[in-house]
């Protein structure tokens, strides 16, 4: 049983990657543009609208978190909010702390694929509007960007 729960927990984990790219896309990119455009310049101050999507995508980590301790038969739908919370953590750590170093720790790195992801994200920040965005996961990079690391 252990290892069912596992599964759902890494299977979860990387679906996110997937609703992360499509939520950046189609929903930062598209009708919250308001709140994700500040993300794209660089205006004074350590927070930004843009922060606001960690309390957005917390939503459905929560609900499988309390859907799963609540009702009966559901106890599988904890995990996802585990996996969930897990790609939220990710995210942030790759994203904030690494790409835009809101905390300045692990400024250099020799690793080619955490090289890669920078650059990939990089590439997306060029474009300062909403449309012709390019690059718009966090864990799969384009394979020219891995073979452009060095």
């Amino acid at each position: 049983m252990i290892a069912f729960y596992i599964s759902i927990i890494v299977i979860t984990f990387f679906s996110m990657e997937a609703v992360a790219w499509l939520a950046h896309k189609y929903i930062m990119h598209g009708f919250l543009w308001h709140l994700h455009e500040d993300h794209h310049q660089n205006g004074p101050g350590f927070f930004e609208k843009n922060d606001y999507f960690f309390l957005i995508f917390a939503i459905p980590s929560a609900a499988s978190f309390v859907l799963g301790s609540a009702i009966p038969g559901w106890f599988p739908f904890f995990f996802v909010g585990v996996g969930i919370a897990l790609y939220g953590i990710a995210y942030f750590l790759i994203h904030d702390v690494f790409i835009h170093q809101r905390f300045k720790i692990f400024k250099r790195t020799k690793a080619k694929y955490l090289k890669a992801i920078r650059k990939a994200h990089k590439v997306h920040h060029k474009h300062l509007n909403k449309e012709d965005g390019e690059c718009f996961g966090m864990l799969f990079v384009p394979f020219k960007y891995l073979r452009q690391a060095r």
